[in-house]
């Protein structure tokens, strides 16, 4: 590879972080080419991209970029590859629902909506953060709460009340 062409990847490389709020680097290097296959397959019904990149040039990129990725570059050893997604936890499901096959792949780290996660022992963290989507029906779920069980203390009690002033009116 040339300075140009590895100028351009680290452009390309550049982008890509810009663009996406969920960075993972795992280390898939120990699968073999069907597990790897599977894996593709599983990341892309999960809506995530997986690339193999070279440590030097995600450095670069990282170094270039407008975030702050903290310690993850001191990840940057042997075979990386990165997976993006548009919500926080969908590589990390990934990775653990692929590792009841086997043991790979290991994390890492992780940089998720401006937090930087280092280490393969932050799987399970990451498999319980909550997306964006997830966090608004609960505090939506909340809010209504509430409102709901003053409106039914209000149809029960109004129902009472009309039945009575009915029974008064009568007599």
């Amino acid at each position: 590879m040339n300075r140009e062409e590895k100028s351009q990847v680290i452009e390309d490389l550049t982008a890509q972080l810009a663009e996406n709020a969920n960075i993972y680097v795992a280390d898939i290097s120990g699968l073999n080419a069907g597990d790897t296959s599977n894996l593709r397959r599983a990341c892309f019904k999960a809506n995530v991209s997986l690339a193999v990149v070279k440590n030097t040039l995600l450095a670069k990129a990282m170094e270039a970029s407008d975030k702050d990725f903290g310690d993850l570059p001191s990840v940057l050893k042997g075979n990386s590859s990165l997976l993006f997604s548009e919500t926080g936890n969908a590589p990390a499901k990934v990775i653990k629902a692929f590792r009841k096959k086997t043991q790979l792949p290991l994390l890492k780290g992780a940089f998720v909506e401006q937090a930087v996660f280092i280490g393969d022992d932050q799987l399970d963290v990451l498999v319980d953060i909550k997306s964006k989507e997830e966090l608004i029906g609960e505090i939506i779920g909340l809010l209504q709460s509430p409102a709901k069980n003053v409106i039914s203390a209000l149809k029960s009690s109004g129902g009472k009340i009309a039945g009575i002033l009915k029974t008064l009116s009568e007599k």
